[in-house]
């Protein structure tokens, strides 16, 4: 499912920017992330965050800390369109997709082999905490569940880990989008050049009522890569996984964001920036 905003764009209006959480530009510390979902898109884009690491890493800032969340285990259908090798069918996708990583990379990230989401007696636990998230799920209930879980992360302070960014992806066949939002308000510098905006809106707060009505669509699970391609392009989750990637990237190397998100469509390759505002 493809969303459509428009921008308005003042001439006489200086330009708006996002400026990036300034702990995460010289912390002592790695930042945390929670990546939830390792399926299309999630497979993908952790081989991303290791790109990020790496490369952050080597500019002498401490880098990323990642926990995978996804309670699936691989299936036939998986191999080819996702990050997955018939020897690693049976096998937790999140397990067999951060042992890779850490090996490859050489990090000592964490595979989290269930849902995120609170437990049976709504408490938060330490592993649902982090400074970033990042959603590549298929439905919308769970998207709503992780807005849940961040709305009470974003007025309790929980074991040192301060949540600040939620970026979520979503696709439909050939369309997609890239949404970043703000867990809160973040603080923004003083600036004579540009407009500062402190809070980004959560997708389900923007998007709800869209993201209700894209529930109608089939969601069935897929009995063979050929048909799971007739669902979703063979290239649309790693596009999108790579352009995410680079607006975090961004984030982090240049500080600031004029854009929070994108819209893309590769049956066209169109793509659209959402601004910040």
């Amino acid at each position: 499912m493809e969303f459509k905003k428009d921008n308005v764009f003042d001439i006489n209006s200086k330009p708006k920017v996002h400026f990036t959480f300034n702990n995460f530009i010289q912390p002592t510390n790695p930042i945390t992330i929670n990546l939830i979902g390792a399926g299309g898109t999630g497979s993908q884009m952790l081989t991303v965050l290791g790109r990020i690491n790496h490369a952050l890493t080597e500019l002498e800032h401490p880098g990323f800390f990642v926990r995978l969340w996804d309670d699936d285990k691989v299936e036939e259908p998986n191999l080819g369109r996702q990050l997955f090798a018939e020897s690693e069918l049976g096998l937790y996708k999140a397990t067999a997709l951060i042992n890779r990583t850490n090996r490859f990379f050489g990090t000592n990230w964490k595979a989290e082999n269930h849902r995120f989401r609170k437990d049976e007696f709504g408490k938060i636990s330490h592993s649902l905490t982090a400074n970033i998230f990042v959603s590549c799920v298929d439905n919308v209930q769970t998207r709503f569940e992780i807005a849940d879980v961040l709305r009470t992360l974003d007025t309790t302070y929980l074991y040192g880990n301060t949540a600040k960014y939620w970026m979520d992806f979503g696709n439909s066949k050939f369309s997609g989008q890239v949404l970043l939002s703000t867990i809160g308000d973040i603080r923004q510098p003083d600036s004579k050049k540009f407009e500062t905006v402190s809070k980004l809106k959560f997708i389900t707060d923007e998007f709800g009522t869209l993201l209700k009505q894209s529930e109608t669509e089939d969601d069935t699970p897929s009995c063979s890569l050929a048909e799971a391609l007739e669902k979703q392009d063979l290239f649309i989750n790693s596009t999108l996984a790579q352009m995410g990637g680079s607006l975090l990237w961004n984030l982090f190397r240049n500080g600031m964001t004029e854009n929070r998100g994108f819209f893309l469509n590769l049956k066209n390759f169109n793509s659209q920036p959402i601004k910040v505002a």
